[in-house]
């Protein structure tokens, strides 16, 4: 049962894992083992929307890293859940590997801003302001 007591706590190597999947995100359009089959308006329209989200993935890793907020665990599972989307409303879900990597790591920056907003949730504002420390 001690171990359980690891996950209560919100680490700040979570707020590093944020930073490292908004970085992920960005570059998975590049992957090489992406098929690269997607129309061209379309795959613009799909390098901008993983760019975007990978960029507020990445600097709310950072917000959470330097002053923690509760709202910022709630904006990382409202990205997850729309990279996860994001295939199948853009349209570029004919590549199939990319798809499944935005699932992944939609489904991952999800589970993540659960898991830190599930251990943020009993704590005072006094006490979040002492997170980097």
């Amino acid at each position: 049962m001690s171990g359980f007591g690891f996950i209560r706590k919100h680490r700040t190597w979570e707020d590093w894992l944020g930073m490292l999947l908004g970085v992920l995100i960005v570059v998975s359009p590049w992957f090489p083992f992406s098929s690269h089959d997607v129309m061209d308006a379309e795959r613009g329209i799909m390098i901008l929307n993983t760019f975007v989200v990978g960029m507020l993935v990445f600097g709310l890793g950072q917000l959470e890293y330097v002053a923690l907020q509760r709202w910022e665990e709630v904006g990382e599972i409202a990205f997850g859940l729309w990279l996860i989307a994001s295939p199948l409303i853009l349209g570029y879900s004919g590549d199939e590997a990319l798809r499944a990597w935005h699932i992944t790591l939609g489904a991952i920056v999800s589970l993540l801003g659960a898991l830190q907003l599930w251990q943020d949730w009993r704590l005072s504002e006094k006490e979040l302001t002492k997170h980097p420390q």
